[in-house]
């Protein structure tokens, strides 16, 4: 595993075939990399699905409302929902959406990110300056590589959990 320098601003999401290691990005955007650790501290994001994946593209997941394949999930809705905590405004950054990257998924308005986000498979350098760039994958990026792909996938994979490495 790649070394943890910043335990307190690192997050470990274990997928079916091994753990991703995510380095968050604080100084960058403090109030996108305070929601994750919220959410995964309060076991929210435990369970939940991948409802997004495109091929050469990325993989989008976080839909605490509607994603979680343990609780009143729903394929459909996948994707919809959020947490019940207020959306987060835009941090955007001179950060490329490069491979392995962490962005903050929202709709049209760039205010409304909420819970989910998306791990970019490739450089997306058009997603730049739309997007809010909080995270980058520092060890796992396999891991995501082999996430089922589909709008949503037939047989969705998981965030089995989400834990800050600062709680292990």
């Amino acid at each position: 595993m790649a070394e943890i320098k910043d335990p307190e601003n690192t997050i470990i999401v274990e997928l079916k075939d091994g753990n991703v290691v995510i380095e968050l990005l604080p100084d960058v955007a403090p109030q996108h990399s305070a929601r994750m650790k919220e959410l995964a501290r309060g076991g929210e994001y435990d369970n939940v699905a991948f409802h997004r994946v495109i091929d050469g593209f990325m993989a989008q997941t976080g839909d605490v409302q509607h994603g979680d394949m343990e609780d009143g999930f729903n394929i459909r809705m996948a994707g919809t929902g959020g947490s019940s905590l207020p959306n987060v405004p835009a941090e955007f950054s001179k950060l490329p959406h490069d491979r392995g990257t962490l962005g903050a998924a929202r709709s049209q308005n760039p205010d409304s990110a909420n819970s989910q986000f998306f791990i970019n498979f490739k450089d997306n350098h058009f997603l730049n300056g739309q997007y809010t760039v909080y995270g980058r994958v520092i060890d796992g990026m396999e891991h995501v590589d082999a996430i089922v792909r589909g709008e949503p996938p037939a047989s969705p994979d998981r965030m089995i959990s989400v834990k800050v490495a600062a709680d292990v």
